[in-house]
């Protein structure tokens, strides 16, 4: 039975340009996900657009632009079970979907008109129940013409882990400069009008700033990149107009603000970090209890801390140890061997990886014999000294 559409495209044009879904799923099975289940959903995603169309399915996978979606986790109790979660059967799920760009509105609404029956994720299956707007259906113009008057104050909900790119590592503080350089990278794309980036966030480093803040610090898998620090919470942030007036740019910075709904903030938003919501005072209380879409088991806490533990071990084997090379083929060896050492299998790992098997089990050899050295020279260090 395919899943009620009525409410998903009731005010859906074809000059849509931004657009947010949730689809209400029901777990047919108990489901093991892996930390970075992620990454399923991602590719599921992109399937569905390739079947329709390989030509928009190959832009928002290769394309340089900035992505012209977002996707969240699952919203729900997903248990623990050694290192993994468990979707259990029966238990419903949220997850949502949102489009930036025309293209992928009108793709989006022609596939809302005739949904799969279900979502397959991994070896488990989800009943799509229903689908329902979460963002409603509006353009970049609209978002500008809609933007006068901005409120001295404002405050964000981080709802899952979110954090920036800054000087090749990541950095997990909301920071006025880096959030709204993610929005606006996201309009100079999309939108029909852009705006000089340098100009407008000399701009906001004048005016905007926090107030209040109620964040928490996390450590979340994704991708195939291992984990990331991200922040969650709240932001309660103000503007000084009066340090620097400028029309354009308080207009700007409110439909930026709206556009958080859509395109949420910082890296990675289209593996489910950074999904961002624009909330009222009255709202603020009741957001900790919705922000549940992400769960870090203890073996989880085990598996980031081995990581940190392994890689810095193999970086010493580097002989230069500074550079993104040694700092990838470190995480990477380090990533293969403690999740090995946990009792997953060489195959499993290189499938998740998305690695052949041979490099894979290549790494984890040399791994081995790297803790072997090290191990060997500190004995030998402390008979020298003996």
């Amino acid at each position: 039975m395919l899943p009620s559409k009525t409410s998903a495209i009731a005010s859906w044009t074809d000059n849509t340009e931004l657009i947010s879904i949730t689809l209400t799923l029901k777990a047919l099975n108990d489901i093991t996900l892996q930390p970075n289940y992620t990454t399923g959903l991602h590719a599921w995603f992109l399937h569905q657009v390739r079947d329709s169309n390989p030509a928009l399915s190959a832009y928002l996978h290769d394309g340089q632009s900035e992505k012209a979606f977002t996707i969240s986790p699952l919203n729900g109790k997903l248990e623990p079970k050694n290192q993994n979660l468990t979707a259990k059967a029966d238990q419903t799920y949220t997850w949502t979907i949102t489009s930036l760009s025309k293209p992928v509105c009108n793709w989006l609404k022609t596939w809302c008109d005739r949904p799969p029956a279900r979502l397959d994720l991994y070896a488990g299956k989800f009943a799509i129940a229903d689908i329902t707007i979460n963002q409603p259906a509006t353009t970049y113009n609209h978002l500008w013409s809609s933007s006068s008057n901005p409120e001295s104050r404002f405050t964000l909900a981080f709802l899952t882990p979110t954090c920036f790119r800054s000087k090749k590592h990541h950095l997990p503080l909301p920071i006025p400069y880096n959030i709204f350089h993610s929005y606006l990278r996201r309009w100079n794309d999309f939108a029909p009008e852009a705006f000089p980036q340098a100009e407008f966030l000399t701009w906001i480093e004048q005016v905007v700033y926090i107030t209040n803040y109620d964040l928490d610090c996390t450590k979340v898998a994704v991708a195939k990149q291992g984990y990331v620090t991200g922040f969650t919470g709240t932001v309660e942030f103000a503007t000084d107009f009066k340090a620097s007036r400028d029309s354009d740019f308080e207009r700007l910075l409110l439909a930026l603000i709206k556009l958080a709904n859509y395109c949420g903030t910082g890296h990675k938003t289209t593996f489910g970090l950074g999904q961002t919501r624009l909330i009222g005072q009255d709202e603020i209380k009741n957001i900790k209890n919705e922000n549940e879409l992400t769960t870090t088991t203890p073996i989880q806490n085990y598996l980031i801390k081995r990581i940190a533990e392994l890689t810095d071990l193999f970086l010493q084997t580097k002989k230069r140890q500074g550079g993104d090379r040694a700092q990838n083929t470190a995480t990477v060896w380090a990533t293969i061997l403690a999740r090995y050492e946990l009792g997953e299998s060489l195959k499993a790992i290189s499938i998740d990886l998305d690695m052949p098997y041979e490099t894979v089990r290549k790494y984890a050899q040399t791994a081995r014999k790297a803790i072997v050295t090290l191990e060997q020279q500190s004995n030998s260090g402390r008979l020298e000294n003996s």
